[in-house]
């Protein structure tokens, strides 16, 4: 491989160590997030809609993430919702309502948004296009291995200092992040030739005109990431809401989506390989296919280790999906308006976020977890289709 093909793994730490540590918090939060709703005393499906919140804060920040990223760089995008997100934990934690508790978890979505959207646009322009499902599937590992790491820290927090202890250790987790951001230099981007596409940055480009020329990418391709993106997040709402159906507590339902999250990282490089050597659809049908049969399988499983072994097939899914919906926006993205596209791209995957734990509120509400687990894998196979469809087949 020539030296100017090789990806730059070292250089890109200041990527990846932020982006590890800002997910360890969020690994913290999941678990105990539904257990928070109850204790004020919301219902089961109220705190699977509270939990869906956290999409609907991502939708909400979308196109200001973009708009934001695109006038003041990565870097500074990243340090605002980085301070965002430690006041949303230490609110989220404080909340002495169902209200207020939303009003935080909101606030957490939208600066979810802005982090993701700056290291996505960040690394598809500064990875090599035939390393970018590497690169992203990296990030997408990175962000796995920091969900995994997150929920056994939150153990410990809550162990020593109940749910209150969870939100702390992502606080510290945020706040550390932000610290080797500041500490680390950016690595340069590559500086594109004269009269190539890099020049084409330097015109006006509107977000109307983005979304109007590129709406048909958006309504088929992203459509179907966006039922990729419902599956995932429904899985992070229903393990637990399983967990503490069939009576787990706090600390073991954590230990539980924990493995599911280990399992994760054994296939987040592979994955980006097979795609960057196979294309996107030698992992993206399959890995929803398994997501699906996780899911339906769910409502069997009556004992603790039952759900440790579907938490495995889930995590398996999830795991061959690394990095799959940030690979086909950062093909998708036009070079002279990656942060606007990018912006307009996950307005619509994540929708995906917020509308999978709304159904499953909607359907635990109405005909139980067992009905919500099987519409989570319809969801599923139903993106498994999509991708089959619209992905593009080119390597």
């Amino acid at each position: 491989m020539a030296p100017d093909q090789r990806p730059p793994w070292r250089a890109l730490a200041a990527v990846y160590a932020p982006a590890g540590l800002y997910s360890v918090s969020q690994g913290a939060l999941l678990p105990v997030l539904p257990f928070t709703a109850r204790g004020l005393g919301a219902s089961v499906g109220l705190a699977a809609v509270v939990v869906a919140l956290l999409g609907v804060g991502q939708v909400a920040g979308a196109l200001p993430a973009g708009a934001l990223v695109a006038r003041v760089g990565e870097r500074r995008a990243m340090l605002t919702a980085g301070a965002a997100t430690a006041v949303a934990l230490a609110a989220t934690a404080l909340a002495p309502t169902v209200p207020a508790l939303v009003v935080a978890v909101l606030l957490l979505g939208a600066a979810g948004a802005v982090w993701g959207l700056a290291r996505q646009s960040y690394l598809t322009a500064a990875a090599p296009p035939r390393l970018r499902a590497r690169a992203l599937s990296t990030l997408g590992g990175v962000g796995r291995a920091g969900l995994f790491a997150g929920p056994f820290a939150g153990a410990g927090g809550t162990a020593a200092a109940g749910p209150a202890g969870a939100y702390a250790v992502g606080a510290l987790a945020v706040v550390a992040a932000c610290a080797v951001l500041l500490a680390l230099p950016e690595p340069p981007l590559p500086v594109p030739p004269p009269g190539a596409a890099g020049a084409a940055d330097a015109r006006p480009v509107t977000l109307r005109a983005v979304v109007r020329e590129h709406a048909r990418v958006l309504a088929t391709l992203g459509v179907a990431a966006l039922c990729v993106q419902a599956a995932r997040q429904s899985r992070q709402t229903v393990l637990p809401l399983w967990c503490e159906h069939i009576g787990l507590d706090a600390t073991a339902t954590s230990l539980v989506v924990g493995v599911s999250g280990g399992v994760d990282l054994l296939l987040f490089y592979p994955a980006g390989s097979v795609m960057d050597r196979f294309g996107r659809v030698a992992v993206a049908v399959p890995s929803m296919s398994v997501l699906g049969l996780a899911h339906a399988f769910l409502p069997l499983a009556g004992s603790a280790s039952s759900v440790v072994l579907v938490g495995v097939v889930m995590g398996l899914g999830n795991g061959m999906s690394a990095g799959l919906v940030m690979t086909l926006g950062a093909d998708a993205a036009p070079p002279g308006a990656r942060a606007q596209f990018l912006g307009a791209w996950r307005l619509v995957t994540d929708a995906g976020v917020a509308a999978g734990p709304l159904l499953v509120g909607a359907l635990a509400g109405a005909a139980g977890l067992a009905l919500a687990s099987g519409g989570v894998a319809a969801l599923a196979w139903a993106a498994a289709a999509g991708l089959g469809v619209f992905t593009p087949r080119r390597r």
